[in-house]
């Protein structure tokens, strides 16, 4: 699954940097490949608002999004972002879901 994430992404954004990370380990259950965080670095972000490059990126992955990924984090930024950031945020523990209610 993180090879087509990666591979999709690539294809569809030619972004200057890719990162693509698997956190099912991160979280309850049986998750195995389930959890994702994605950074995205493309200059076709230049001009576009966040809600834009969160829907660029649901689009390249609708088919995985609706049968197999069940939670995507996604940074997504220009290169001028990039070189200012220099990283994407580290990602909250989970807290088990159903098991902390």
């Amino acid at each position: 699954m993180q090879n087509l994430i990666e591979t999709k992404l690539k294809a569809g954004l030619t972004p200057s940097y890719l990162r693509v990370e698997n956190e099912s380990h991160m979280h309850g259950g049986s998750a195995l490949e389930s959890h994702f965080k994605v950074t995205v670095v493309a200059e076709t972000f230049t001009g576009q608002r966040l809600l834009q490059r969160h829907r660029s990126v649901n689009q390249l992955l609708r088919e995985e999004l609706q049968n197999h990924i069940h939670a995507l984090a996604m940074h997504t930024y220009t290169p001028e972002e990039w070189e200012s950031v220099g990283e994407s945020p580290a990602s909250p523990d989970c807290r088990g879901g159903s098991k902390h209610i």
